[in-house]
């Protein structure tokens, strides 16, 4: 059984004005930023005693201490879940995720996850991260569909973390929305959760993270649009928020459509669908140990097709 571990070190004067998180993921490289962030979200980084954000700005001279609690006992499970490989080698795996598919365990989702299937898949990923979600480098919604890549050592899981933080990654989206978008746009906000609703997340807010979508109108039905998004941020819900602010939410999106009356085409569209009409269609990063471009694309799903099929006719 492995023990709980307490780390201690003082902020040395040079850390004056770094954030906290960023100074702990220097002083500790043998920890993934998620895992740190982690940590610090569960109360387990103190400064001079007490939890701290991790925005907090140091000062200098604080007292930092880090307790990293044992493993949990209940991991996840390899299942012999279906699951769609668009590639794999020895480091990583990209996946195709299906809809309705959560990416790891959680609340209320213990087994089915696209985690218990890799673990049935890849047989060494237990413990890659040192949390319940092996390997994951970023995530997708459960009903967003696509491309979506997993790290099979650490070393490829911190590098890719860097290349998606460093915005070294293209993610590039298919979204079905309501009404008639400009042809191009870029919209881009600081991004935070909502102050009201806390299930969910705003670009109206005066303190925040910086969120940059890019999208292109490449079709226009009735009533609806289907356009490309590039994601240059990888905030939660970001497409789905920065759309739907800009008054043109996603089709089916219950949480942030909520309202948006449909009728005729679109309608059918949404029954067709019947989940938020987003995919990540398209993922291009360099591989961290080959240096080699990868260029990963997920066809559209039966049900997108089908949806994008009521509203042509």
């Amino acid at each position: 059984m492995v023990a709980p571990e307490a780390r201690e070190h003082q902020a040395p004067p040079e850390a004056r004005g770094e954030r906290l998180d960023q100074h702990l993921a220097r002083a500790h490289p043998d920890l993934t930023r998620s895992r740190l962030q982690g940590l610090i979200e569960a109360g387990h980084v103190q400064v001079d005693g007490r939890p701290a954000k991790a925005s907090l700005r140091l000062r200098g001279g604080e007292r930092l201490s880090l307790h990293i609690p044992a493993p949990v006992a209940a991991v996840p499970v390899a299942e012999a879940l279906p699951i769609d490989v668009l590639h794999e080698d020895r480091d990583l795996v990209v996946v195709n995720k299906a809809a309705g598919m959560v990416v790891h365990p959680g609340a209320g989702h213990a087994s089915g996850t696209l985690v218990n299937a890799l673990l049935h898949r890849v047989k060494d990923l237990a413990g890659v991260g040192g949390e319940l979600r092996p390997g994951i480098v970023h995530r997708l919604d459960k009903d967003t569909t696509g491309c979506l890549v997993v790290a099979k050592n650490e070393r490829t899981l911190v590098a890719l973390q860097k290349a998606f933080k460093t915005r070294a990654v293209e993610k590039t989206y298919l979204a079905l929305v309501h009404g008639h978008p400009k042809p191009e746009g870029r919209i881009e906000t600081l991004y935070g959760r909502h102050p009201v609703h806390r299930q969910k997340f705003t670009g109206k807010v005066k303190e925040g993270k910086p969120a940059i979508t890019v999208y292109r109108t490449r079709e226009l039905f009735e009533g609806a649009a289907l356009v490309e998004v590039d994601l240059l941020t990888g905030r939660t819900h970001q497409i789905r928020v920065h759309l739907a602010e800009a008054a043109h939410p996603l089709l089916c999106d219950a949480l942030y459509g909520a309202g948006r009356k449909a009728k005729g085409p679109v309608l059918e569209a949404q029954e067709a669908l019947g989940r938020q009409a987003l995919h990540a269609w398209r993922l291009a990063f360099t591989h961290p140990r080959t240096g080699k471009a990868l260029k990963l694309e997920a066809p559209l799903p039966a049900d997108f097709e089908a949806a994008i099929a009521r509203l042509r006719n």
